[in-house]
């Protein structure tokens, strides 16, 4: 009788070591960077964000709970058709756990309820739709870096609070800009401002002309860039040939990236306010992890890919703590644990997997103020989490309560 107990006992063991090495998908963690490798957002996303997505497993280890971590990455090419198809033979077929970035919003609100119906984690940097965490809101998204309503808050905040009261959008016709340009409009009214009109156009558009000749016309004291990367860059490039600011017309670059800066000049930048979740020269801790970056990418990282980082690091605390890569699971345990890291200090993860952080709002400086290469920033103030993001009870994600 004894030794039934015991071979049963035996068993027992055996039987939960397997279970709880089963908890491990194929025994691997694998996660998959998904972002604009060719196109007008490679250089804030790209092959930046896959480096930033190794120095977080390096800095975690090559493991988690004795499982092997891997990062594959893929060219989704701004498309969401095309963004759907690598995520879901990733998911069925080579099993990846964790889809990270993902910039142009389009991409990611298609992706965002199937990575949920394969219950993976979908780690959103690269998006900035508040849409993300509002109505098209999924269990199983963390969306980590910025959002429209920061931007918003931020950017436009700042400019009409400065006189700016009339304005006029130049939005990228797609998720992403239509969400910006809703969200500022609505920032802009409730401070008592008009919004005068907007034109749309073509992602990845080179010529601006007639849009910009349009904004020009309506007179509006703020034309509002809704728009983002090489878009943004063409667009105020174009827009100091026409003579637009020199005209009495303000810009605001509602996303502007640090690698846009670099790309404009500061000649042609000077005077930008903008809104971040990180800056290269903040701090020892964001310098240290840009020396990091630099040294193999040859450049500074933009927040999106300094986001990656954090929210690879953050998956993988989770993972190691809840011992399973299943999405809800892993999600739930990312939003108990405190956020902390050379980007984000004492953030959370809400209820509807927005990240609540500190953001700040930049000025680019005059070329007289900059000591060289890069030192293009000077804050004009720090935004409060609480302050940055669209209140949860007012986000109408469906699986959030109150």
């Amino acid at each position: 009788m004894k030794l039934k107990q015991a071979l049963l006992a035996g068993a027992a063991v055996v039987l939960a070591a397997g279970g709880a090495s089963a908890q491990i998908s194929g025994d691997v963690v694998k996660i998959g960077v998904l972002n604009d490798q060719s196109s007008l957002y490679a250089d804030i996303t790209g092959q930046g964000s896959v480096t930033a997505a190794r120095m977080a497993v390096e800095d975690f280890g090559p493991t988690v709970n004795g499982k092997k971590i891997e990062i594959v990455f893929a060219d989704h090419q701004n498309k969401p058709d095309v963004g759907s198809n690598i995520a879901r033979q990733w998911m069925d077929r080579d099993g990846v756990d964790a889809i990270v970035d993902v910039p142009t919003s389009s991409v990611a609100l298609a992706l965002a309820p199937l990575i949920k119906e394969k219950n993976r984690v979908f780690l959103n940097s690269g998006a900035a739709s508040s849409d993300l965490t509002g109505k098209a809101c999924q269990p199983t998204t963390v969306h980590w870096t910025y959002d429209t309503v920061a931007l918003s808050k931020g950017t436009g905040g700042a400019v009409v609070k400065a006189g700016g009261d009339t304005w006029y959008f130049l939005t990228a016709d797609y998720a992403f800009g239509h969400a910006l340009e809703r969200d500022t409009a609505d920032v802009v009214k409730a401070a008592g401002g008009k919004v005068l009109g907007q034109v749309r156009h073509p992602l990845n558009t080179p010529d601006f002309s007639s849009f910009l000749l349009q904004a020009q016309a309506s007179k509006a004291k703020v034309i509002g860039l809704a728009n983002a990367g090489g878009d943004t860059i063409n667009s105020i490039k174009q827009a100091a040939e026409f003579g637009i600011v020199a005209g009495g017309q303000k810009l605001a670059g509602l996303l502007v990236f640090i690698t846009d800066i670099h790309a404009l000049g500061l000649q042609t930048a000077q005077g930008l306010q903008l809104t971040e979740a990180f800056y290269w020269d903040q701090n020892d801790e964001t310098r240290a992890f840009t020396k990091r970056f630099e040294a193999v990418m040859k450049k500074k990282p933009s927040m999106v890919q300094a986001g990656v980082y954090g929210a690879v690091l953050h998956y993988l605390k989770a993972i190691k703590e809840v011992n399973t890569d299943e999405g809800e699971k892993v999600v739930a345990q990312m939003k108990k644990m405190p956020i902390n890291d050379f980007m984000t200090k004492n953030g959370s993860v809400r209820a509807d997997g927005r990240v609540a952080r500190e953001m700040y709002l930049f000025e680019v400086k005059k070329p007289s103020e900059s000591k060289g290469a890069w030192d293009y920033y000077k804050l004009v103030r720090t935004i409060p989490g609480d302050e940055a993001y669209r209140p949860l009870k007012d986000g109408g994600c469906p699986f959030v309560k109150g």
